[in-house]
Formats: C-alpha cells, sequence, structure tokens
C-alpha cells in the first residue's frame, strides 16, 4: 500500500471524519482506562475487551484515511498526517481541541518539536 503525502489543505478536508473518529476513540479509551482502576471481573474483563476491540477498529479506521492515532492516554487526541514540507518528510499534527491542522513536526521531532506550518501552504 502506497503512504499517502497530504497537503496541509488535504487534511483539514478530511478532519470533521478523523475528528469524529479521534472523540469515538478517547470515549473509549476513557472508559477502559476507568474500568482499570477496578477489580477485574469477568464482566469488566468482557466489557475491557470490547472497548479494546473498538478502539483497535477505530485506528484502522485513521489508517485506512493515511493518518495515524499518537495519543495512548487518550487525554488529547493527537492525529499525524504524513506531509512534504520544504521537500522534506514530515507530519502535520492535529490535536482534538484544535479547528485545523496547522502545525507539523519532523518523524524524530515528535509533538514537543510541533512547528507551524508556513502560511503559504495553508492558503
Amino acid at each position: 500500500m502506497t503512504k499517502k503525502i497530504f497537503t496541509p489543505q488535504e487534511a483539514n478536508k478530511r478532519l470533521p471524519l478523523v475528528k469524529q473518529i479521534v472523540e469515538d476513540i478517547l470515549s473509549k479509551g476513557r472508559k477502559l482506562k476507568a474500568l482499570g482502576l477496578l477489580e477485574p471481573t469477568s464482566s469488566v474483563r468482557a466489557e475491557s475487551q470490547a472497548l479494546i476491540d473498538d478502539i483497535e477498529t477505530l485506528m484502522l479506521e485513521l489508517q485506512e484515511l493515511g493518518c495515524s492515532f499518537k495519543d495512548w492516554n487518550f487525554e488529547i487526541g493527537l492525529v499525524d498526517f504524513p506531509a512534504l514540507i520544504d521537500e522534506k518528510e514530515v507530519l502535520l499534527c492535529w490535536r482534538s481541541d484544535e479547528r485545523s491542522v496547522e502545525w507539523y513536526h519532523g518523524f524524530d521531532d515528535g509533538y514537543i518539536g510541533r512547528k507551524k506550518i508556513p502560511q503559504h501552504l495553508l492558503q
């Protein structure tokens, strides 16, 4: 399968669907974390497995769109979109509390290395 390379406009066009998937992942992830605090009864184990299965399915949906979920704590809903900026492979980086994709980082920089996408690429 060929890796999808996004422009900022393409990533932003996909955001409505990505946002819904991420909201579902965060909701199910938070429920899963809450269950982890309880005694592991058989019903809790069954519910946990169902949530894990649902989360895996939702993450596959994101992968099929060409992006990937990066928030394993289920707190801020990070999603990366492969892209090219200045002829370098980078990741456009979106948080679920942001209105649009406006940031990017290198593969080794991670979230802490986010930089604003150059304005001319956002138009």
